[in-house]
């Protein structure tokens, strides 16, 4: 038997946003059977025209297929949509965005319905979808061997990373990289705010702060050895003493510009903190150290 002749999985999808079109998609467009439900049946019907059975109940549509992939809303969708349905003997992979207790409150829900279950955290935007090139991908946390068994068919729309057993990882996971990606734009938004009122481009000025972001992205692997190995001053480039005392320099000049420090002072007032009560000669990692109730 062919590559091409090979039976590919069947599944359910519950949800039809955005992502969950998207995802719909991509796999109607790789060979696999799929049964689509959404709360506002509308909009399945494009998805009929693609070749989807459209089911009139997230019951049918469970019943329908061992994988099921729900990409809702929230926590509370997933809890209504799949309220006094019948789990028994489903894989149930869950995409809806949540916190890590979420999902491990939801794979025992789902073991005490007698499913299988694994969380998962998309790294990806719609466009992205169905398009490898664009480097999107979904976090999956939860049962290894339900993740080996359906990997084949869970990358085709988006490419996947494993992240443990423990169903929590893949939402914390997401949400500290995600995380770590507002504090970039709230550092572009105070970068922009200085150069606002002046004769600068922003267009032109957007190419340096780029390039500026992505030099300084690989210090994340100097800070995750010296929080493995306890010593934060390892391998510094910059310490702490030096960059505290350069912060009224970063604050004066906001102030001239009329801009806002508030985006940068908490930061500046945890650094400095960090000062008083540890080395002078440290880098700036045990700033994660204070944040840690």
């Amino acid at each position: 038997m062919t590559q091409n002749t090979v039976e590919k999985t069947s599944l359910s999808l519950l949800g039809l946003g955005a992502m969950g079109a998207a995802l719909a998609r991509t796999w109607l467009a790789a060979g696999h059977q799929l049964t689509v439900w959404n709360r506002t049946p509308g909009r399945a019907t494009p998805l009929a025209a693609e070749g989807a059975k459209v089911a009139d109940s997230a019951a049918e549509a469970v019943a329908a297929n061992t994988l099921v992939v729900v990409c809702l809303l929230d926590d509370t969708s997933v809890e209504e949509a799949l309220a006094g349905v019948d789990l028994t003997g489903r894989d149930l992979v869950n995409l809806t965005t949540g916190t890590p207790a979420q999902a491990r409150d939801r794979a025992e829900w789902a073991r005490r319905r007698g499913a299988r279950y694994l969380d998962g955290g998309i790294m990806a935007v719609p466009p992205m979808i169905g398009v490898p090139e664009a480097g999107g991908y979904v976090f999956y946390s939860g049962s290894q061997d339900l993740f080996e068994r359906h990997q084949e068919t869970l990358a085709v729309p988006v490419g996947t990373e494993y992240v443990g057993q423990d169903a929590g990882f893949a939402a914390l996971h997401d949400v500290a990289l995600l995380s770590a990606m507002y504090g970039m734009f709230a550092g572009a938004a105070h970068a922009f705010a200085l150069i606002r009122k002046e004769d600068i481009d922003p267009a032109s000025f957007a190419p340096l702060l780029a390039d500026w972001l992505v030099a300084m992205a690989p210090a994340v692997h100097r800070t995750a050895e010296q929080l493995r190995n306890g010593d934060y001053t390892q391998k510094v480039v910059s310490n702490l003493a030096m960059q505290v005392a350069g912060t009224p320099t970063f604050l004066s000049t906001a102030e001239q510009q009329g801009v806002s420090p508030e985006l940068l002072r908490p930061y500046f007032a945890l650094m400095r903190r960090r000062l008083a009560e540890g080395s002078g000669e440290e880098d700036l990692t045990g700033v994660i150290d204070l944040l840690i109730r």
